[in-house]
């Protein structure tokens, strides 16, 4: 008999930044059950789709076994580098459709490997629009661009 059981995880992500290219951060809000934790974090010259990538990947690599996650972004470029993209890049040596390199290729990478020992469901939010788990995470990722405005 089984006695191990997937852990469901309700993940929000979410990405700022104050000026693109500028001081940006991520956040991450992440449930199971009655479990409730929150990530953060920035980098003080980066972009906001760097910054939705990360929030993504933090999720992500912070749990520590395989997970039934439901990921939930508010950026389409996230969404649908991950659910259309991809696949066509990665044929095409990491090239876009008109021969060009792909922009975040190394955050495109690490948010594949990211995704391995899980099964995500991708869930697009609308931003600011009152979803507790979206404006959680975007309260988040403005933490993480404090903490590097304030190490400045």
């Amino acid at each position: 008999m089984n006695t191990q059981t997937t852990t469901h995880v309700h993940a929000y992500t979410d990405g700022a930044c104050k000026g693109n290219p500028g001081p940006g951060g991520w956040g991450v809000l992440l449930r199971a059950g009655h479990v409730r934790k929150e990530l953060f974090g920035g980098e003080a010259q980066t972009t906001n789709n760097r910054m939705e990538l990360m929030a993504a990947i933090m999720a992500l690599e912070s749990l520590r076994k395989s997970c039934q996650v439901q990921l939930f972004t508010d950026s389409q470029y996230v969404l649908k580098g991950i659910t259309e993209w991809l696949p066509a890049w990665k044929a095409r040596g990491w090239k876009t459709a008109d021969r060009k390199p792909v922009k975040n290729v190394d955050l495109w990478q690490r948010l594949e490997r990211a995704l391995a020992p899980h099964h995500v469901e991708w869930v697009w939010v609308r931003g600011h629009t009152g979803d507790a788990g979206n404006e959680a995470a975007d309260a988040l990722a403005n933490r993480g661009v404090d903490s590097v405005l304030n190490t400045a």
